[in-house]
């Protein structure tokens, strides 16, 4: 019985000569045969972050916060205009790190202001201790020097437990220092984290390797956004990454310095 169904009356009138496609030509075989047969993959839309690329922004993020560094010590910047000028390097330093900003305005608003701290802070110091704001820098130069030699041979690899271990001692260091700040409210020194006792000198020579563990992670980052093809202004992220591990180290090693200086 054959059906009214169009589509099944077609199929079966076609039953037996197949669904055979137009036949081709000897020209086309010919061209099917000289095209490649591996092409290759098409280059991406945008350009890739290169080493050159960070160590470039690098000395001019580096450069812009030494000046204004600089600029801050000459001037004699006022103790209330460093703590402003600290406060708003760290609204601007939590703004570039949640949002894994890639602008240059903001990471060298930061250099900027980060500058003005540090330069009005070394200067207390350099008051207080002659000679400490150059060892302090000379410990940070040769802090970044050996962990770069330990990361590129290997002795530390940065895994992911390694990347877990420094995030959780950081987020306790941080908890140990906010607690010590709320006890100097209630006994002088608080916990004695930040005083130049033996406790305060442990905690600083920890504080100075957790900055070293962040350099490892920040050379890891640089590397695999070199290797994966990150976009060129991935190395804004990378070079602020880097400067606030060093401003931290720096820190930490003016701090620890200072317990083992003259106070005339």
């Amino acid at each position: 019985m054959q059906s009214k169904n169009p589509v099944f009356s077609k199929s079966r009138s076609t039953q037996g000569q197949g669904w055979a496609g137009p036949s081709a030509t000897p020209q086309d075989l010919q061209n099917m045969y000289n095209q490649p047969s591996y092409a290759p993959p098409a280059s991406p839309a945008y350009r890739t972050m290169t080493l050159d690329d960070v160590v470039i922004r690098g000395f001019i993020t580096l450069g812009v916060l030494v000046a204004s560094a600089g600029a801050a010590w000459i001037l004699e910047v006022p103790i209330a205009v460093a703590v402003v000028s600290a406060i708003i390097a760290l609204v601007l330093g939590l703004v570039a790190s949640f949002k894994q900003s890639t602008n240059p305005a903001l990471i060298l608003g930061y250099a900027v202001f980060e500058g003005v701290f540090l330069g009005a802070l070394s200067s207390i110091f350099e008051q207080r201790f002659p000679g400490i704001v150059l060892n302090a820098v000379i410990g940070t130069m040769m802090a970044f020097l050996g962990v770069l030699a330990v990361y590129t041979l290997r002795i530390v690899r940065v895994t992911p437990k390694l990347v877990r271990f420094v995030v959780a001692a950081a987020i306790g260091a941080l908890g140990l220092i906010l607690v010590n700040w709320i006890a100097t409210f209630f006994m002088p020194g608080g916990l004695g984290l930040r005083t130049d006792s033996s406790i305060g000198i442990i905690f600083s020579g920890a504080m100075i390797l957790l900055g070293c563990f962040f350099l490892l992670l920040d050379f890891d980052s640089i590397e695999q956004g070199v290797k994966q093809g990150a976009p060129e202004k991935f190395a804004w992220q990378c070079v602020f990454g880097l400067t606030l591990s060093l401003v931290w180290i720096y820190l930490e090693v003016l701090r620890f310095v200072s317990y083992f200086s003259g106070d005339d």
